[in-house]
């Protein structure tokens, strides 16, 4: 039972995002690279926020329940306000890498549009954030014990895989907004990239009442994905004529000859 549990949360915690990930990127080596400096970035944003918030809890009175509390939650703000500070960094050293991918290229336009990186980022930001947000919940569902034993959730496992997968997916979808906002320099739409994954990092303190937390959190998903699928260019009549066959487009551009 415990190997399911392993397994099955693994697969849908980190299943789509492989997907995804050998299906779009792994063919290329450019967003390889790009993919593992995004996540690169995530990691340093994390070590920054794990640095400032241990000193301030060594600084605190540790007796103080209230006082730890209000610590985590200072804690998990600062920590997203640096993840999207250093996602705006990443794509301020992306931009002043054009000059340099241009002249390596023997095409005349860049190897990799905009677009994509924000894409390839964002997955890489998710793929750094969703190991550390279930690696240690995955190692504890291989045993020993039994979950909700003592009258606790049961659904502790499934649920926090189920919310590595929304966060996952909201990074990819972050960086896609985050990255066209910038380029077209809607700063508001910055503000609600920053806004969004507050709300969505705070209603983690719901738990363990998991309905109040997941079911939030895959709205604000859905909006995020719709608004991605927008500034990537898409609308429903093209979503439509792809899921039907009659893109044209993008079936010449598939077709192999035989």
């Amino acid at each position: 039972m415990a190997a399911a549990v392993f397994f099955g949360c693994t697969f849908i915690a980190f299943g789509p995002a492989a997907a995804l990930f050998l299906f779009t990127i792994s063919r290329d080596p450019l967003r390889v690279i790009f993919l593992i400096a995004g996540a690169f970035f995530w990691l340093v944003s994390l070590l920054l926020a794990s640095l400032v918030w241990f000193v301030t809890v060594q600084m605190s009175n540790k007796e103080s329940s209230s006082q730890q509390k209000a610590l985590l939650i200072f804690g998990v703000v600062l920590s997203v306000l640096l993840q999207e500070l250093f996602r705006f960094a990443y794509y301020k050293l992306l931009k002043k890498a054009n000059a340099g991918l241009l002249a390596i290229s023997q095409e005349d336009t860049m190897p990799i549009s905009v677009r994509q990186l924000a894409y390839v980022s964002g997955l890489g930001f998710g793929f750094m954030s969703g190991a550390f947000s279930v690696v240690n919940i995955l190692s504890d569902s291989v045993g020993p014990g039994t979950v909700g034993i003592h009258g606790d959730s049961q659904h502790y496992f499934i649920s926090s895989a189920f919310m590595t997968l929304a966060i996952i997916l909201l990074h990819m979808f972050w960086g896609v907004v985050f990255f066209e906002a910038c380029e077209n320099q809607r700063w508001w739409s910055v503000g609600a990239v920053v806004f969004s994954h507050l709300l969505v990092s705070c209603l983690t303190f719901v738990n363990p009442q998991y309905e109040g937390s997941l079911i939030p959190t895959y709205l604000v998903l859905c909006v995020m994905a719709g608004w991605a699928f927008s500034c990537a260019g898409g609308s429903l009549r093209n979503l439509k004529l792809c899921l039907t066959c009659k893109d044209k487009d993008f079936l010449l551009a598939n077709h192999r000859p035989r």
